[in-house]
């Protein structure tokens, strides 16, 4: 594994423990969780380095099609403004899950589809698909408002996220994180720009689309729109440390990566080479597979964890390398798509 020898490893140290406050529950992780907590809550990178060498074996991730190599992007928890109460500048709510939507879990009726779900609605005695972004702006959702934000731009970054902070006229802070999902597939804003002929694909970042869209205002539900998912939250303890991610621990910035969990078992160590943003300056570091994402699809496929705050916006905005990637597992443990 390229950069291996060179990775500060004690620096992952608290998001592996974070991992296994839940994988020691699992037979397969139960010994190695246990020798980690041995070594207590600060060893050096000498002593991580022969604890992963000693009870992991690293697996190359490999795509269907054999190649070894696919798309790292980055995320962040981004901080927007908002209110408790709805006013002329605090217009666009923030919605928890709608009372009315469904939950379809595919693996209850076939097996082999396990993980994967549904979202619909009734009507009569139909399960119909549940409302895109067009169709739940131009209706009253029957869902609750957590929170009324500022900037509609800014909510919806803070739904691609999945998590964030919303600060309120008296400078109070308050965390939310994802509930669920209306069930439609994620398309890039930034791609249909690029389709649309209004950036170009080097434009497209974060950046790029906020300044279209200030310069656009009149096309900006055309712009939304493009993307029928929609996120839906809850209010979450404002805690210290990261936003709390699939794994169901808090995320650790520069050290934990959401993945696919079909390919890589949530909570598990990854060795992660490749690239810091627009760049060939290697980014190479160990770390904890701990949350998951809509647009998170494939085996070599990660989204690197920034922090909080506008500097990690400003990277994660613009992080769209190619990466390899490999699972480390307790030694006999083999993983679903590596070699």
């Amino acid at each position: 594994m390229s950069g291996w020898q060179h990775d500060e490893l004690a620096a992952a140290w608290p998001a592996l423990r974070a991992s296994c406050s839940t994988l020691i529950r699992q037979a397969a992780w139960k010994r190695s969780c246990e020798e980690a907590a041995g070594l207590g809550g600060s060893p050096d990178s000498r002593a991580v380095r022969q604890f992963f060498e000693a009870h992991f074996t690293p697996w190359q991730l490999t795509n269907a099609d054999g190649t070894t190599t696919g798309l790292v992007t980055g995320y962040y928890e981004p901080l927007i403004r908002g209110s408790r109460t709805r006013s002329q500048r605090s217009a666009w709510p923030i919605h928890g899950v709608p009372q009315d939507m469904l939950t379809i879990e595919l693996g209850d009726v076939y097996p082999e589809l396990k993980g994967m779900r549904l979202r619909g609605r009734l009507v009569g005695n139909k399960v119909l698909p549940y409302w895109n972004r067009q169709q739940l702006g131009e209706r009253q959702v029957p869902a609750p408002v957590l929170l009324w934000a500022d900037d509609p731009i800014e909510l919806f970054f803070l739904q691609v996220q999945g998590s964030g902070r919303v600060q309120l006229p008296d400078g109070s802070l308050v965390r939310i994180g994802y509930a669920d999902q209306n069930g439609h597939p994620y398309q890039s804003i930034g791609r249909w720009l690029v389709s649309q002929g209004e950036l170009t694909l080097d434009k497209a970042s974060m950046e790029g689309i906020k300044r279209w869209a200030q310069d656009n205002p009149q096309r900006l539900n055309e712009l939304l729109n493009a993307n029928p998912s929609y996120v839906f939250f809850r209010e979450t303890p404002s805690a210290s440390g990261g936003p709390v991610g699939g794994l169901g621990v808090p995320l650790s910035e520069g050290r934990s990566i959401a993945v696919d969990p079909r390919s890589v078992p949530l909570g598990a160590p990854v060795f992660l080479a490749t690239t810091y943003p627009l760049s060939d300056q290697p980014l190479e570091r160990l770390v904890m597979a701990q949350d998951t994402g809509g647009a998170i699809k494939g085996v070599v496929r990660a989204d690197f964890f920034w922090g909080f705050g506008a500097e990690a916006g400003r990277e994660a905005g613009k992080m769209r390398q190619q990466g390899r990637m490999w699972v480390l597992l307790p030694t006999g443990m083999k993983p679903a798509g590596g070699r």
